[in-house]
């Protein structure tokens, strides 16, 4: 085992070797797809503007089946599904498809404009004011949407084949950076910044070449939206369905998050007009600094109105325009694919790692050192479901780009691609790379873990998955 510094506790160990399952002897593959709309109520005082095909929510599911082992790939255009909701829904899931939870990802577009009237979930995540979750309340509609999604995927089961491709795309950007003006750390593009471009495609098709399902993954923040009082799943939702639309609606296009925690899009000018014009701050036209204008709205210290509307209208362009461009990489990734497998072999392994945890005895954004307390322990749920020569892999939080490159980097598999916020929220917080602890971003002062831990922790972890699955 790669323990590194990590802290796995004995119940973890016992619990990875358990919750291994050995690869199914490889049968022919068949796999089923469904996508159903979950859009909420339209807000009649803000209503869609009707233009877009990322201002419906979906959520979507693929089903795999090699006759000895089911697995399913779940997507959902939502900021975040709680614990409470993996829980159930893993449940559920396990039992109509008579699989064990370990063979189950479930993930989120994290798009930030998800909610409809009077549902702000992310007060949750950091605004003033913000209510504290019940762990008790019953889980939300949502857990039985995301069974009808499978279900409706298992009854699409067919004779399938899987393959794998990467691609690149250069629309994110590092978002931790030193601000020009006051020389202290910020939210804003940094291009000298690490980031990983990579799209990585998994594409599912009928024996006679028909494309039934895709599952991507790219690291970047979908935060267009965001503060916009707008429902859109941003340029993910954009992605999945130009993609769908150009196999004429019969396929289901799934996006995932990669590492991308540090990620936001390159281009947000649009998406901070917004933000000035629903309080009337000075638009100039160019690129304004995005934390000056967006803290007051993100705060509640300025009454607020709708945007105007030909505001809104750029951006919610700007975020088909990101759509359409990653949606054209991945369609130029699935052309290119040629080796496809007909009886992959499937199997799954699934563990938590635990982590020294700090509480935060200050609320300063960002720009200064944070004051600490020790705090409860860390908890964080890998995964890697393995489907052949593939590992899809992991973790219920929002990661740095260097833990993720790293892991890929050390996978034995070259198919190797990382899910992010999947399988619930952990109670980190932001989860970045041991070095990034160093700077004063508001991912870092909000973590609650302390260094040193986390980062090898996933790392080997995953590592030690992908190994499990193929013994």
């Amino acid at each position: 085992m790669h323990l590194g510094k990590t802290i796995l506790f004995a119940p973890a160990l016992l619990a990875l070797l358990l919750s291994a399952s050995a690869p199914s002897k490889a049968q022919s593959l068949r796999v089923g797809a469904a996508r159903i709309d979950i859009t909420p109520a339209a807000d009649l005082a803000n209503p869609p503007s009707g233009k877009y095909p990322h201002e419906r929510l979906y959520l979507r599911a693929i089903v795999l089946d090699n006759g000895a082992a089911r697995a399913v790939l779940v997507g959902a255009d939502q900021s975040m599904l709680m614990e409470n909701v993996w829980a159930a829904a893993s449940n559920e899931i396990a039992a109509e498809l008579n699989c064990p939870v370990r063979n189950i990802i479930l993930s989120v577009t994290h798009t930030h404009s998800a909610w409809g009237p009077g549902d702000r979930p992310f007060r949750r995540f950091g605004q003033a004011g913000a209510p504290a979750p019940d762990p008790n309340a019953p889980p939300p509609p949502i857990v039985g949407q995301i069974l009808d999604a499978v279900k409706q995927a298992k009854a699409k089961l067919e004779p399938a084949r899987v393959g794998f491709g990467t691609g690149l795309s250069y629309l994110n950007v590092s978002r931790d950076n030193i601000d020009a003006a006051t020389h202290l750390w910020t939210q804003a593009p940094n291009p000298n910044g690490l980031s990983d471009k990579t799209v990585a495609v998994l594409q599912f098709e009928s024996l006679e070449g028909r494309p039934i399902a895709v599952f991507m993954t790219y690291a970047m923040h979908p935060v267009n939206g965001f503060l916009s009082d707008i429902v859109s799943a941003d340029f993910c939702g954009a992605a999945s369905r130009h993609i769908e639309q150009a196999y004429g609606d019969k396929l289901v296009a799934v996006f995932a998050q990669g590492a991308s925690g540090d990620q936001n899009p390159l281009y947000l000018r649009a998406s901070t007009n917004v933000m000035a014009s629903r309080y009337d701050a000075r638009i100039t036209g160019g690129v304004m600094t995005r934390e000056p204008i967006e803290a007051p709205l993100r705060d509640g210290k300025v009454e607020s109105h709708k945007a105007d509307p030909r505001v809104l209208d750029t951006m919610e362009k700007v975020m088909e325009s990101e759509g359409v461009l990653l949606g054209e990489e991945v369609i130029r990734v699935m052309s290119n694919i040629t080796r496809l497998d007909p009886a992959p072999a499937i199997s799954a392994a699934q563990t938590v790692i635990a982590c020294p945890g700090r509480n935060r005895l200050d609320n300063a954004r960002e720009g200064t050192p944070g004051k600490y307390e020790d705090g409860e322990p860390v908890r964080i749920r890998l995964g890697v479901i393995r489907i052949g020569n593939i590992a899809v892999a992991s973790v219920n939080a929002e990661i740095y780009t260097a833990i993720g490159l790293k892991f890929k980097a050390a996978s034995p598999l070259a198919n190797t691609m990382l899910v992010t916020i999947a399988n619930g929220r952990a109670n980190s917080g932001y989860i970045p790379n041991d070095t990034s602890f160093g700077a004063y971003t508001f991912q870092v002062l909000g973590s609650r873990l302390k260094p040193g831990c986390a980062e090898d922790g996933i790392v080997n972890g995953l590592l030690d998955l992908v190994n499990a699955t193929a013994k």
